[in-house]
């Protein structure tokens, strides 16, 4: 990321806009092109991704596969039982008439026939088995498989229910919990009675030791179990809150068929225990009710944990998407979880966060910006860098030929040389021509080597550099916005102060404001400037006072004062009294051209740049023109800043005699 492209673009915006720190949240909104071109994204374009990730998932999966990947392995289990009956059955016929074992034909229609009475008696059952899936799986909890293939296909499909009825309180509880045996479930009651103990102690209001619940329970809970009660609460109610948003985005069928299948995976004391955890916490803090539902149209199978992850991202998604809307405007990128948006939007997204960070990071480092209590504030090095480039965009549309000087018309003694060369005489500056000297001498004699006299010096004429002050008057009113002026004479106003600052550090500069009144602005304030809105007032009378006095302090002979304008004077100060006057009034015209005429006792230039040519305030500059003596310009926004530095480089530039 280049600092200086940074700086020029953050430089044109401040121009237009003036306050920095709203520059640079518009910046990290915006996005900005930078290294030849390359666009560096903005919070926006994050925003952007983020809702296109969102959409993508749900554009992916059916959440009501959930539901229906239970009901397809219930249905399997089934069929498989139904199966292995039918095996049992062949297998126990086809021994009855090998007579195998040597038992008698007595004892092989017994056995037969307990075999039969058993089939037939588990065909029933698995023939009037519900329709939903919890129904099923109580009713399949208390049934006797007789095959071996589908007695283990439902083991393992009650333990996956019963970590996904754990998940319903923490997700990643249910991942942790390897093997849901007798003695896991009874830890899993023990731990709910455990939390519901604390819990219900907190609502009596006493602090329950939760050092001792993590010294027996911490390993549910992974390497960074929760360290406070606190925090088991909110860990949670996170997985309830989940849980209960899979669950109302599911059809009311699923949703209900759904609880009634995680009902029905645990004992009844432990079912107890977890409705009544469910209780506490909600008496604790009650959960949001009214989840959002989320349009999922696509195809794609999912299963229950990858639901409720999916949820979790799907809400953190939301999360993230407050946190940078919110930062659009208060600048605050601080506020923007690194790990929520690495966990959301990947390592990319990460990265691009990190990027828009460093926008303001980056010229703070190269000098330009500074973080205040205020927020962000421009350096003095900044300010150059600003004038620099406002100096460069006006300069760069003058033709070459336009290139000039601030001299005075007089030979003297000065700093700067002209292209003019003299024979060298006591007293003057030694700015030797070297080839012009070695000619006089190799005219003079051919030999080498080359031996120099005094009378062969040549070196540079120079001028000698007059020192002005000048007071710029920058109209603040309405219509200088309105009309389009304001940022070309801001812009004109702040590399005025760069070419003096770099070209003519002896030459002084006033700044000065005005629309109902004037007032001076300092000199490092004038890239945050901006107009006086809501004031339609133009107090040209009120500007000149100020200039005058500022100017009168000077101790030069070249004193002058520019003003930018784009309208006539509708306010003038009498007796201390302000009034405003639109149109404009004979008083106020009478009383600023009265001020015209102090300036001019005074030895001040008034140099009016105009951009409205009204035929009034023509006529009215017109007459400050002929009292002064001043020069008038009638410009436009485009080509003030041409207009104004080239009068201000050329007015002294000499022809050297």
């Amino acid at each position: 990321m280049d600092k200086d492209e940074l700086m020029n673009e953050l430089s044109r915006e401040l121009v237009s806009y003036g306050d920095l720190n709203e520059v640079l949240r518009g910046m990290q909104r915006e996005g900005v092109f930078a290294n030849r071109g390359t666009r560096i994204p903005g919070i926006q374009d994050l925003l952007r991704k983020l809702r296109q990730v969102r959409q993508d998932w749900l554009d992916k999966y059916n959440l009501g596969s959930v539901m229906g990947d239970i009901h397809r392995k219930l249905s399997d289990i089934v069929e498989t039982e139904r199966r292995e009956i039918q095996e049992r059955l062949n297998e126990a016929r086809g021994k009855a008439e090998q007579d195998a074992d040597g038992l008698s034909p007595e004892m092989l229609k017994n056995l037969l026939q307990v075999v039969e009475d058993m089939a037939q008696k588990n065909m029933e059952k698995l023939n009037s088995l519900p329709q939903d899936a919890g129904g099923r799986i109580k009713e399949l909890t208390q049934y006797n498989f007789m095959g071996e293939n589908s007695k283990r296909k439902f083991q393992d499909l009650l333990e996956t229910l019963r970590k996904h009825a754990l998940e319903s309180y923490a997700r990643d509880l249910g991942q942790r919990v390897k093997q849901m045996d007798p003695d896991t479930l009874a830890s899993i009651r023990q731990m709910a009675e455990a939390i519901n103990k604390m819990l219900e102690e907190r609502m009596r209001g006493h602090e329950p030791n939760f050092n001792k619940f993590l010294e027996q329970f911490g390993d549910f809970f992974g390497p960074q179990p929760p360290q406070s009660l606190d925090d088991l609460i909110e860990h949670l109610q996170q997985g309830m809150t989940q849980a209960q948003a899979l669950l109302d985005n599911l059809s009311p069928d699923d949703s209900q068929a759904l609880k009634n299948l995680i009902r029905s995976v645990f004992d009844e004391r432990t079912q107890c225990e977890l409705a009544r955890l469910a209780n506490n916490l909600d008496a604790l803090r009650p959960l949001e009710r009214g989840t959002r539902r989320y349009p999922f149209s696509g195809e794609e199978s999912i299963s229950y944990s990858e639901a409720l992850k999916l949820i979790e991202l799907l809400q953190k998604s939301e999360e993230l998407e407050g946190q940078l809307r919110d930062s659009q405007y208060s600048g605050a990128l601080e506020g923007v979880n690194d790990n929520l948006a690495r966990e959301v939007m990947g390592d990319e997204g990460a990265q691009q966060l990190e990027t828009i960070r460093d926008i303001a990071r980056v010229l703070e480092e190269a000098g330009y910006i500074k973080r205040t209590d205020r927020g962000y504030e421009l350096t003095p090095r900044g300010i150059r860098k600003l004038g620099q480039r406002a100096l460069g965009d006006i300069f760069a549309q003058l033709r070459r030929d336009r290139a000039g000087s601030h001299w005075i018309n007089r030979r003297g003694v000065g700093v700067e040389k002209s292209d003019d060369t003299k024979k060298y005489e006591f007293g003057d500056h030694f700015h030797l021509d070297l080839q012009k000297t070695l000619t006089n001498a190799l005219s003079r004699d051919t030999e080498t080597p080359v031996r120099l006299k005094p009378e062969d010096f040549e070196v540079y004429g120079t001028h000698q550099v007059t020192r002005s002050a000048t007071a710029l008057m920058l109209d603040l009113s309405l219509s200088m916005p309105m009309r389009g002026n304001f940022e070309a004479a801001k812009r004109v106003a702040i590399a005025l102060d760069a070419l003096i600052r770099s070209q003519y550090p002896q030459d002084t500069l006033f700044i000065i404001g005005f629309s109902s009144y004037a007032r001076r602005v300092a000199k490092e304030n004038l890239a945050s400037l901006y107009w006086d809105e809501l004031d339609p007032y133009t107090n040209i009378q009120h500007g000149l006072s100020l200039a005058k006095k500022l100017l009168s302090k000077e101790r030069c002979s070249n004193k002058q004062i520019i003003l930018i304008t784009d309208g006539e004077p509708t306010a003038h100060v009498e007796g201390g009294i302000f009034s405003f006057h639109y149109p404009t009034s004979f008083r106020t015209m009478q009383l600023t051209l009265k001020e015209v005429k102090n300036c001019t006792q005074k030895g001040i230039v008034i140099n009016t740049f105009m951009l409205q040519s009204a035929s009034m305030t023509g006529a009215f500059v017109t007459r400050m023109a002929q009292i002064n003596k001043g020069r008038i310009f009638f410009a436009n926004a485009s080509s003030l800043g041409q207009y104004l530095l080239w009068d201000y480089v050329s007015s002294k530039k000499s022809k050297v005699i």
